[in-house]
């Protein structure tokens, strides 16, 4: 089988991202073949290998959507600075795509950019929609800044600052509680509902 006629089949797919045993299965050679046709296509241009065993089919994928596709089958939704600056709560760019999933947490380097992945427990996670240009998870204005304010205190301490905000006329502060209430570390909710109460009335 040469190359074009394995790229027709990856591109028949439902999926913009495949695994390399999906794809031997798919074209029913060996497991180190399929890795061999995937990397030839990946050096032409044709596909993008976005992390180990992962690879990217259709390049026309919004970024935001790679998140959970490569995290699969562990879900994921873009929040934190990322769904800050969708919502255009924040000006500066973030320099990675932020995400956050009940798995554990990592950081990915892909072609397209670098994933930062954030654990929130199950309980807490919700507060996203679909975005409506795609198929990304993006977490609403009020998850976004949740979330954020929920990591904060986090042994890195990566989201320990807050970006200066621009806060939407309908932002809901009302949603910020019930998420708090959902926290089960007491110390936590404190911590929370302070932070809050300090970005509501300053």
């Amino acid at each position: 089988m040469n190359q074009i006629e394995a790229l027709q089949q990856l591109q028949a797919l439902a999926t913009p991202v495949v695994e390399s045993r999906d794809v031997a299965a798919l074209l029913q050679v060996s497991s180190s073949n399929a890795t061999t046709i995937l990397r030839r296509l990946a050096a032409e241009g044709m596909i993008i290998h976005l992390s180990r065993g992962r690879w990217l089919v259709n390049q026309r994928l919004d970024r935001l959507a790679l998140p959970e596709l490569i995290l699969a089958p562990y879900p994921a939704y873009i929040s934190l600075q990322s769904a800050l600056f969708h919502h255009g709560m924040i000006e500066q760019i973030p320099s990675v795509i932020y995400a956050v999933t009940p798995a554990r947490p990592r950081r990915l380097r892909t072609p397209m950019g670098t994933i930062s992945f954030h654990r929130m427990p199950p309980e807490l996670f919700k507060g996203f929609e679909l975005a409506t240009a795609s198929d990304a998870k993006i977490a609403t204005p009020e998850k976004a800044l949740f979330d954020l304010v929920y990591l904060a205190p986090g042994r890195s301490r990566v989201f320990s600052k807050l970006p200066e905000l621009t806060i939407p006329r309908r932002f809901q502060w009302q949603r910020l509680k019930e998420y708090t209430h959902l926290v089960k570390s007491s110390g936590r909710q404190a911590f929370i509902a302070e932070r809050v109460r300090i970005l509501r009335t300053g």
